[in-house]
């Protein structure tokens, strides 16, 4: 009976310390790096050291580099074969000897980014980054146990982080990068200024492992934020960007009267982190979109993946009819050329936009300023992209140049139709006021397609931000699909599309 009772308290102990709390595990670790205070402390990070390609045993030199928070780096330079990625804290880069420099998008870029962020607060930050701590787990890594913990931040991206059960100290991380994962193995750490650090790492990208011994780890030295930037390899000469904006203003007439001969649909999905990090659709509202006059107009057509009933849509058309007629009785009142006028090319005498007017990217980012312009392809087309930041001695006059007067990012624009094709931007400080704000660190990207080669039209955006309203906040975590494309001369008078054709 005893011998019973002392297995049963054995075995209760045992999986009570494999069920660690994620709490738990990264204070351990905390403690086991050198303390929370010495973590938070770290504004830079700076290693060195060689590499070895485990497929060929091809080495060479390798170097990591983080600052500022996001800005982060890594190079291997196998036997003269460079591998460069960069983050500058508007876009990620990456470089090799074969494919050359492009920039990274898609699911890729928001993995990069999320790695970029872990690089320099590792889980410190969690709280401000808006992002989720859940269990993750045990592994046996190379024969000892080690405790998982999953840290999904709030665009979805999980990084799983593993550490020695015994020593508290990293040994295990699986990271996403686009369609692969990569691993890192951790081991042989050494002080330095009072933080543990591993001198020996194990990587494996792809179907390549490589492995990594560091000569030299410094911390909290200055690093030039240039570093992180991309690299200026090509002599083609690039447009200038000033101009190129004005083009595209220029441009915009144009544009919305071919937009106004589509419609297409919006759906706008409510996402949310369970308990497990999980990133879960809550709700969903489909919008049909058509344009008049330089005004958007929607009608909700699906709730929930549900139609609305025929009463609820002739409400939704008799408010897209008084919409039509409220636009009607705003040009009456002024003259269709004040109302309809945008920046002339040399940026003075133009009418701002009115509410509910279409704004282009290239109204938004007069307040910005525009660096590392460089040539790239995207979607098969010729490209021009370049990162913005804010720009101090802007005066902004609409609400969209205030809140794009405090946002960073890149902007992708093509060359050849004079229209921007992809935007990722996020909001460096707080914007609003005691009524309402969005936080600092709202994000949003938008990606277009080419609709019948005449006209880029949204396809997928991502919107993630919180949002204070007197003392209560929230958050919004919105992906966006664009879907039914249909080019037709429409009549909306009524509150109705109708529709005729074009061939």
């Amino acid at each position: 009976m005893k011998i019973k009772f002392l297995i049963v308290l054995t075995l209760a102990l045992s999986v009570n310390l494999l069920a660690q709390s994620p709490g738990k595990i990264l204070s351990q670790a905390n403690k086991a790096l050198g303390g929370e205070k010495v973590l938070k402390s770290i504004t830079s990070r700076q290693l060195s050291g060689t590499v070895k390609r485990l497929s060929d045993s091809t080495s060479g030199k390798y170097s990591e580099m983080a600052s500022g928070g996001s800005l982060y780096g890594e190079m291997f330079d196998l036997n003269g074969f460079e591998i460069a990625t960069g983050y500058n804290g508007k876009s990620g880069w990456t470089r090799d000897s074969r494919n050359g420099l492009r920039t990274i998008t898609g699911d890729a870029s928001k993995d990069f980014q999320a790695e970029a962020v872990y690089r320099n607060t590792r889980w410190l930050n969690t709280k401000n980054e808006k992002a989720k701590i859940s269990a993750g787990g045990t592994t046996n890594v190379d024969g000892k146990t080690a405790n998982c913990v999953l840290i999904t931040n709030a665009k979805g991206v999980q990084i799983k982080s593993c550490f020695d059960s015994v020593s508290g100290l990293p040994v295990y991380e699986e990271i996403p990068q686009g369609e692969l994962t990569k691993t890192f193995y951790y081991s042989d750490y050494r002080a330095v200024n009072g933080i543990q650090t591993a001198f020996s790492i194990r990587s494996k990208v792809g179907d390549e492992t490589y492995e990594i011994k560091l000569d030299s780890a410094q911390y909290n030295q200055p690093i030039a934020k240039s570093n992180f930037d991309f690299p200026k390899i090509s002599n083609e000469p690039l447009p200038d960007i000033p101009t190129l904006l004005q083009e595209i203003r220029a441009n915009a007439d144009k544009i919305d009267q071919i937009l106004e001969n589509y419609s297409y649909t919006e759906l706008r999905i409510d996402r949310d982190l369970d308990k497990n990090g999980n990133l879960i659709e809550k709700s969903s509202e489909k919008q049909l979109l058509t344009f008049y006059k330089g005004y958007r107009i929607s009608r909700l057509i699906e709730k929930n993946g549900k139609p609305l009933s025929q009463s609820d849509q002739e409400k939704e058309d008799r408010d897209a009819a008084k919409k039509v007629e409220e636009i009607e009785k705003r040009i009456s009142e002024k003259e269709r050329k004040q109302i309809t006028q945008r920046d002339n090319p040399s940026g003075a005498g133009g009418q701002p936009k009115e509410e509910g007017q279409r704004i282009t990217i290239a109204d938004a980012l007069k307040g910005s300023v525009l660096i590392n312009p460089r040539r790239e392809r995207f979607k098969e087309r010729e490209v021009i992209v370049f990162d913005f930041e804010p720009n101090p001695e802007f005066k902004p006059q609409t609400r969209m140049e205030k809140l794009f007067a405090f946002c960073t990012g890149a902007v992708w624009v093509d060359e050849k139709t004079k229209q921007v094709v992809r935007l990722d931007s996020v909001l460096t400080k707080s914007f609003g006021n005691f009524i309402g704000k969005a936080k600092q660190g709202a994000s949003f990207s938008l990606e277009n397609e080419l609709v019948n080669n005449e006209i880029w039209l949204p396809q997928q955006a991502d919107v993630n931000l919180s949002i204070k309203i007197l003392f209560a906040g929230f958050n919004i975590n919105n992906l966006i699909k664009y879907s039914d494309y249909k080019r037709f001369d429409t009549e909306v008078k009524d509150g109705k599309v109708d529709e005729i054709k074009k061939p």
